[in-house]
């Protein structure tokens, strides 16, 4: 197979992802939060966690601790007593009161927008500071999450495991208009279809745009025609 030229990978990845609005098209980050420190929060306990698990943890916690003065304010143990299910408790507990005591005492109490500053943030890596930059701050960012890697590889748009690597492979490639809801869509494919256990390629809307994919065409047409579209590959 001929090496594919950037041309053609921005083609194909223009096409990937106005295929995938399309087809999902309420794909969007599913943390749930009110303010930019709440969805810092929640990011933060999310690493190795389920958005859902995640969601079940800060919703109380929210309301209970209103405001950033509450996790500047309490002890370790306090914190952890709430985010314990989250897994890794006692590293997420200290970032989030250190985070608290950093938005207080050097940025009045905002999320910093610049990208700097964000990593400066206890528990905070270049994943989330582009969460909050492109969510928060609609800069233009890329997120790359473990779904996103994965199916970069499998698009054939990187060949790296380093996120940063992938990140910047990822970045030569897709228009700068989609970076935010780029990882968004990645995310919900990888949820639905594209599972890392089984792909489900005869059910994934962009298949025949995936080098994975279009490796596996005759045994997801022969899948269709057996009625086994949910078959994994």
């Amino acid at each position: 197979m001929a090496r594919e030229s950037l041309a053609h990978k921005r083609e194909r990845a223009l096409q990937v992802i106005t295929t995938l609005i399309e087809a999902q098209p309420h794909a969007h980050c599913t943390l749930d939060y009110a303010s930019p420190w709440q969805l810092l929060f929640a990011a933060i306990l999310a690493a190795q966690c389920t958005d859902e698990r995640v969601n079940k943890i800060t919703k109380p916690m929210f309301e209970a601790w209103p405001d950033l003065e509450c996790y500047a304010e309490a002890s370790q143990e306090e914190v952890e007593a709430w985010v314990k299910s989250a897994g890794l408790y006692r590293n997420k507990a200290k970032a989030i009161r250190g985070s608290a005591q950093m938005l207080l005492s050097d940025y009045g109490g905002k999320v910093p927008s610049d990208l700097a500053d964000l990593l400066k943030l206890p528990g905070v890596g270049r994943k989330i500071a582009n969460l909050i930059q492109g969510e928060i701050f609609a800069y233009p960012a890329l997120v790359v999450d473990t779904h996103c890697g994965r199916i970069a590889r499998l698009l054939g748009f990187s060949q790296a495991k380093d996120p940063v690597k992938v990140e910047q492979d990822l970045c030569k490639i897709v228009p700068q208009d989609y970076w935010v809801v780029w990882g968004h869509h990645m995310v919900k494919l990888g949820r639905q279809q594209c599972k890392a256990r089984c792909r489900q390629c005869g059910l994934c809307p962009v298949a025949p745009l995936c080098s994975y994919g279009l490796g596996q065409a005759e045994a997801i047409a022969q899948a269709r025609n057996e009625g086994k579209e949910d078959a994994c590959f």
